[in-house]
């Protein structure tokens, strides 16, 4: 190789390109060139600047520009494969009363039906037979002469350092830019800095595409993230469902239905919350629950109707990461036992913004597809699935669009009937059953209902004051709260929030107090019947309790013999001379030692007028309502 000039193969040798490649570039006037004998020779100096750098280096370490073939075992597998070919046929041709071309074909007939191995790796045509024969002849039977000595040319498009780098720099951008436009942006900033030549359009193109086939991985997470990394790259794991049984894993989540339905409160159309369980081994829907807004209300009760469903509890629950599913309400906090704990169950919490682990995702996709576009006033979830009568100036659609709403009633009952469908569908884990006979198959004895509304009730620490407990947002309150002010334990359910039980922090029942709702502060002037009587008992209450107080204070004073009136029946200025002072504290002597005047709770008072030989018309009066009371039920039935 002279060191100012390049021949053609040479230099298709150095870019891995075909020589045709290097001729079309002479003919676009690529390089300067001169002719010696019938070849082209390129100056070097014309070349790209890195094409200059490798050649140089070629040069310098005396490397020769050739083919250097190395023999490897599948060339030398072919190579004796076709010498044994030719030994053959060269048996055959010598008995062979037909002409020469004729002979290979008939050989080639006869077998290529044999079961020998090296007949099966070529299909062998008469003039490839013939130069083959002749080769091993001029090579004095040396079956190397039959080795492939053709190299393909080597894949790969050529650019530029510069061009890759601005390229890449262009493509590799979160921003997402348009390869099309990455091309100019690049031809443009090569030329601002003095760059005339360039490569096409499409060798832009294939280099890109190669280098998306070789780093799939930099190309996705440069261009969308981590998440479509992991979710489009980084290896799946597969899970053995026939290692659990039905019930064992309920897998939930909530789903913004694209369907409208009638605000019950303001009567508007309105998007609700699907809160929904489903149970893993069968893929069937075992509970769900419909509100306006994901809250733990709506969450605990679509577990409930899972675990009935099922007819036993779940040993696991895998379920969004959402702040409702990670309440107070289901897991531990202060010391407080949450449901789960209550219940058995362990929770298991899927990782934020990771769809692809929670299995219910393709649930709500197939009820999506399947149910939801079946409605009328369906609305779709996005802007994409958007219902033609919902987009701008489609008259037609709109005037023939049925105008049904259904109410959160008529939603339940619907997706109910639609449940019959699901449950027809073919087992995911089980193709040889349908998703209700597999979940049939693995339904537990069933569960006692009331028992789990209590395990079900929430347990929390709450501090009497002067209107009793304040929990929600509303005061609950019962008689037996007067006067305390000390902490209690308060059990309630989510699905009756109408009263509390109340407990002494050693464990005691205390007693179940009532949600009070607020008055009409004109109660005795606009106010409704039922108004006007719960004011008159909420001021008949209030008089009660503070005789109730003064008793109690009496009887503490009567204890030490202390002089004190009677204040709910003497006034101070009556108290003018020591014989009436006399006869006041005569008149506490005359109590019964035995019988107290005041009790800290109604229980109380049942226990010690219970006992009792002699009562007066109202405690018997009083005896018989309390037997009647919530209370009583609760503590003595």
């Amino acid at each position: 190789m002279d060191k100012e000039w390049i021949t053609v193969n040479e230099l298709a040798l150095v870019k891995g390109v075909s020589s045709r490649a290097v001729r079309k570039s002479i003919k676009n006037k690529d390089y300067i060139i001169r002719k010696r004998g019938n070849k082209y020779e390129i100056l070097i100096s014309t070349l790209e600047a890195n094409l200059q750098q490798d050649i140089r280096y070629r040069s310098n370490t005396n490397e020769i520009i050739e083919q250097n073939i190395s023999i490897d075992e599948e060339v030398k597998k072919i190579a004796l494969a076709r010498y044994e070919i030719v030994s053959a046929w060269r048996k055959f041709k010598e008995n062979y009363k037909g002409n020469k071309w004729d002979s290979v074909i008939d050989f080639m007939r006869i077998y290529s039906v044999q079961e020998k191995k090296a007949y099966k790796i070529v299909n062998v045509s008469p003039s490839t037979m013939f130069r083959w024969d002749k080769k091993l002849k001029n090579s004095h039977e040396d079956w190397q002469a039959l080795v492939n000595r053709y190299i393909p040319p080597k894949k790969g498009t050529y650019l530029s350092d510069k061009e890759q780098k601005i390229f890449l720099s262009l493509l590799l951008h979160p921003n997402q830019t348009n390869i099309g436009k990455a091309v100019k942006l690049t031809k443009h900033i090569l030329k601002e800095q003095g760059y005339t030549k360039f490569a096409s359009e499409m060798t832009y193109r294939r280099f890109i595409k190669e280098y998306k086939e070789k780093h799939y991985d930099v190309w996705v997470f440069s261009r969308e993230g981590a998440k479509a990394l992991r979710d489009k790259v980084v290896p799946y794991i597969e899970r053995d469902i026939s290692k659990i049984e039905v019930g064992d894993i309920i897998v939930g989540d909530g789903h913004r239905l694209a369907f409208q339905v009638i605000n019950p409160f303001t009567g508007s159309p309105c998007r609700p919350l699907l809160v929904a369980y489903q149970d893993w081994k069968s893929g069937g829907l075992v509970g769900f629950e419909i509100m306006l807004e994901e809250n733990t209300q709506c969450i605990a009760s679509a577990l409930r109707n899972a675990i009935i469903n099922l007819g036993k509890i779940p040993k696991y629950v895998y379920q969004d990461n959402g702040k409702a599913f990670k309440s107070n309400y289901f897991i531990n906090t202060d010391g407080i036992t949450g449901l789960f704990v209550k219940l058995g169950i362990t929770p298991i919490f899927a990782k934020p913004y990771n769809a692809k682990a929670k299995v219910i995702e393709r649930f709500f996709r197939e009820m999506q597809d399947s149910f939801e576009r079946l409605l009328p006033s369906f609305v779709g979830s996005d802007i994409y699935s958007k219902p033609a009568y919902l987009k701008r100036n489609e008259m037609f659609h709109k005037e023939n669009h049925i105008d049904y709403i259904p109410t959160i009633e008529e939603t339940l009952e619907l997706i109910n009937k639609w449940l019959c469908f699901h449950y027809s569908q073919p087992c995911p884990n089980n193709k040889h059953k349908s998703i209700g006979e597999v979940l049939d198959a693995g339904r537990g004895a069933g569960v006692d209902i009331k028992s789990l509304d209590d395990l079900m009730m929430v347990t929390e620490i709450k501090r009497i004051g002067r209107n009793g407990i304040r929990f929600l947002k509303s005061d609950y309150y019962d008689e037996s709260l007067y006067g305390l002010r000390t902490s209690v334990v308060i059990k309630y359910s989510l699905f009756d929030l109408s009263y509390i039980k109340v407990y002494l922090t050693n464990g005691r029942f205390l007693c179940v107090a009532k949600r009070l709702e607020a008055i009409n502060p004109i109660a005795n002037y606009v106010g409704e019947p039922r108004d006007i009587e719960e004011l008159k008992q909420r001021i008949k209450q209030q008089k009660q309790l503070e005789k109730q107080t003064i008793k109690a204070y009496l009887t503490e004073m009567k204890k030490d013999r202390i002089y004190l009136p009677t204040l709910e029946e003497t006034n101070y200025n009556e108290f003018e001379s020591l014989d009436t002072r006399k006869e006041i504290v005569q008149n506490f002597d005359d109590i019964e030692e035995n019988k107290p005047i005041a009790f800290t709770s109604n229980y109380e008072r049942y226990d010690f007028l219970k006992n009792q030989e002699a009562l007066s018309d109202d405690e018997k009066n009083w005896l018989e309502k309390y037997a009647k009371s919530d209370e009583y039920k609760l503590i003595y039935d």
